[in-house]
């Protein structure tokens, strides 16, 4: 596959975690921060509540916004969802879609993930697609099998040329939450995984200019070593994301490359 050169980049994914009050302290603690760290794009990921305080705060500074989620249509009786009209209307850029918590506790599948990923893109938004195997399929060697599902189904039916802001987060379900990370080899191997089927749906040069996220309990202390290798092009950070030092750390680790 051609070699090409990937601009690393830095998610923080919130969750269901803080107030307005505290998103807007991260904020301003943060960017003083990572002000000459130039390196890395980085995205946060507040939860649907506090996307319009984030922005204002953001505003004016490299960072961008992304939303934890999003309905394919533009508006209707969906109670309780977010189109990406509305996420656009608020000065989100990015979104989340198919984390591993939407599809374990939400019923997303791969065929809304596959739904959410086009509207993503006819709307501009800049898709982060998550991808990952649990522990039981992990344990019964059904890693590439599942990843190579999930990124089939995510891609079905999509315009290669459509598709150049693409990103794909890898999540290795029984890493997140629970202080195990995949070695480096392991998370390279997946990224591999991942990149091969993306060329096999899209092309071969998409597949080299996309860039995959690594997302399993990520921290300042396993950045660097992960963020080396030639397939991980940045990482989606859960709970080491929530205080400002620490995602900072995070952000500088990551110039590996």
């Amino acid at each position: 596959m051609p070699k090409v050169t990937r601009k690393p980049l830095i998610a923080a994914n919130w969750k269901m975690f803080k107030t307005p009050d505290e998103a807007v302290a991260f904020v301003q603690a943060f960017i003083p921060l990572v002000a000459t760290h130039s390196h890395a794009e980085i995205v946060l990921c507040p939860s649907p509540a506090l996307l319009p305080v984030v922005v204002e705060a953001a505003r004016n500074t490299p960072v961008r916004i992304a939303g934890q989620n999003m309905h394919w249509k533009d508006q209707g009786a969906y109670t309780g969802e977010t189109s990406p009209l509305q996420l656009k209307a608020l000065g989100v850029t990015h979104v989340l879609i198919g984390h591993s918590e939407r599809r374990q506790y939400f019923n997303e599948t791969d065929e809304t993930v596959n739904l959410k990923l086009k509207s993503a893109l006819a709307h501009g938004l800049v898709p982060i697609v998550c991808v990952g195997e649990l522990l039981a399929e992990r344990e019964a060697g059904q890693t590439a099998a599942v990843l190579e599902r999930q990124t089939a189904g995510a891609l079905a039916g999509i315009d290669p040329a459509a598709a150049k802001t693409l990103i794909v987060a890898y999540e290795p379900v029984w890493a997140i939450g629970t202080g195990k990370t995949a070695t480096p080899e392991i998370a390279d191997e997946a990224h591999k995984i991942i990149r091969a089927q993306i060329a096999k749906s899209l092309s071969a040069e998409l597949a080299a200019s996309t860039r995959i996220l690594y997302g399993g309990s990520v921290k300042p202390d396993n950045t660097a070593i992960l963020c080396a290798l030639d397939d991980i092009d940045g990482a989606l950070v859960g709970g080491a994301s929530l205080e400002a030092v620490s995602f900072s750390q995070i952000v500088a680790n990551s110039a590996a490359k």
